[in-house]
């Protein structure tokens, strides 16, 4: 189906810009800025928010970029356990490293690299020198002592005052990290405490895109939210001191609840006066609820999105990086809104298409799968596993074949060209899998395009493939997952394995 907007894009720069600006001028021209969520490639705000860019905060940046310093920050803790960005498939540190390529694409140079909570770690160190190999400023920041108690102890020379002064030249410090953790608020507070000391009455703010502030705590795309972040227990609540201050409800998420009044007696103790904050959304400068424009559509987009993370955690529950309990608590937001899995257009004909599978081949050994994708203007495209095929290819195949208008019957890839690969794997790599998987396959289709001129047709229509919905009733191997994200798809899959060996070769 066609998408329907429901986020003006142009009217929340419009807005969010002015927002930042006037809170620069509250302080002495001089604001550290909290950035949470993605600089780059927003897509759960996309998918929720349609009309939403995901690139939008870097438009906002090149309004602000000859007023803004940019730090980044990352946790000495995810460098050395390799934690993961889950939809790109890449470690913290390594998206530090494309974050600031990105950043430069755009015409934007970051100030700083901030490794937090820096104990020496091995791995934080080779890529403390990494960075400074390539001339990018590095400050390590120690753990903060007496946090988050010892308010006298925090702001002290020991405290905040044992952390390097960065430099900075701007009215405006944004200060960002790849995911929650990464020790923004700390380095903030510390540039705050050092500024004071050179007489510089400077201020912080937080901006966030989710939970959206005006929006009911119960409503879909505050309850994506939580589902987003239900593996690391956040939930949303009515900011219990913004309604004690102004007598009005205010959405905000537990860690910034529980935070605030430690933040608060932070900030009093760092500028010798009662902070202008009363409540923690006071501290936000988040418009995003003023950009939308049709409530019933991003309700709508929201709840598919509550259904892929539904998915994404049972996935990863069965393979044993998630626990129950995210899973579990998916489901009862699911619920709690009447949402159900078959609310996804795709998984009732994926599911069809595995099942049309194992019929076709009766009495012969092995775990049938299916897929579906949802295009553009509307119409369903199914593929399933084959000898020859992995079923994400066989669907990418007849998604584009469906949309060059190409018959059935024209094969993209000859068979014998299919068996002559397996024949490889089979003979020379000794590989145990002999079907393609969709990254195997787009490279054939490339080759065969070059001297096809069908082919050729067929795979220009990859492009139109970017956003649409795609279903797996199997986790799809690491060829096809990697093949997927690079063709921009939305992907679900169910919790079951495609094969019943215990080690897949890559």
């Amino acid at each position: 189906m066609i998408k329907k907007v429901g986020f003006d894009n142009e009217r929340y720069l419009k807005e969010q810009t002015q927002a930042i600006l006037e809170r620069v001028k509250r302080f002495d021209n001089k604001l550290y800025l909290e950035f949470g969520g993605k600089f780059l490639f927003d897509y759960h705000a996309a998918r929720v928010l349609p009309g939403f860019d995901p690139n939008v905060k870097i438009r906002l940046l090149q309004q602000l970029k000859d007023k803004a310093d940019i730090l980044l920050c990352i946790y000495a803790g995810d460098i050395e356990r390799r934690k993961m960005r889950a939809d790109f498939g890449i470690t913290y540190d390594v998206d530090t490293l494309k974050l600031i390529d990105d950043l430069r694409s755009w015409g934007i140079d970051i100030t700083a690299v901030v490794i937090t909570r820096f104990d020496n770690q091995p791995a934080a160190t080779i890529f403390k020198n990494k960075l400074e190999h390539r001339n990018i400023k590095v400050y390590t920041h120690r753990w903060t002592k007496g946090y988050p108690t010892d308010v006298d102890l925090i702001v002290s020379d020991e405290g905040y005052g044992a952390n390097e002064y960065i430099e900075t030249k701007n009215p405006l410090v944004i200060v960002a990290g790849p995911g929650p953790g990464s020790g923004k608020l700390a380095t903030c507070l510390s540039q705050l405490y050092h500024d004071y000391k050179r007489g510089k009455k400077s201020g912080y703010a937080k901006f966030e895109t989710f939970p959206i502030w005006n929006l009911p705590l119960k409503h879909p795309v505050n309850a994506a939210y939580e589902a987003a972040t239900a593996d690391i227990r956040d939930f949303n609540l009515i900011d219990p001191f913004h309604l004690e201050a102004y007598g009005e409800s205010a959405i905000n998420y537990n860690r910034d609840v529980e935070i605030f009044p430690v933040v608060k007696r932070i900030l009093k103790r760092i500028t010798g006066s009662e902070s202008v904050y009363k409540s923690p959304t006071d501290m936000g400068v988040n418009r995003a609820g003023f950009g939308i424009i049709d409530d019933e559509v991003v309700k709508e987009a929201a709840k598919q999105e509550i259904i892929r993370r539904f998915f994404r955690y049972s996935c990863e529950h069965a393979m044993g990086f998630m626990d129950k309990e995210t899973v579990q608590k998916t489901e009862l937001i699911m619920k709690e809104l009447n949402i159900k899995l078959e609310d996804r257009t795709v998984v009732e004909p994926a599911r069809r298409a595995a099942r049309e599978a194992e019929l076709s081949k009766k009495g012969n050994e092995g775990i049938f799968c299916g897929a579906a994708i949802e295009l553009r203007d509307g119409s369903i495209v199914t593929g399933k596993n084959s000898p020859l095929m992995h079923a994400a290819s066989s669907l990418v195949f007849n998604a584009i074949k469906h949309l060059a208008e190409i018959p059935d019957k024209i094969h993209l890839l000859s068979p014998s060209t299919i068996e002559s690969i397996g024949s490889l794997k089979k003979n020379i790599l000794d590989t145990k899998t002999l079907s393609l998987n969709l990254e195997e396959a787009l490279i054939m289709l490339s080759i065969s395009a070059a001297a096809n001129p069908t082919v050729q047709i067929a795979m220009e229509k990859l492009k139109e493939l970017q956003g649409c919905e795609v279903h797996m009733t199997h986790i799809p191997s690491s060829g096809d997952e990697v093949g997927l994200r690079k063709l921009g798809v939305n992907l679900t899959s169910e919790p079951n394995f495609s094969s019943k060996s215990l080690y897949i070769s890559p």
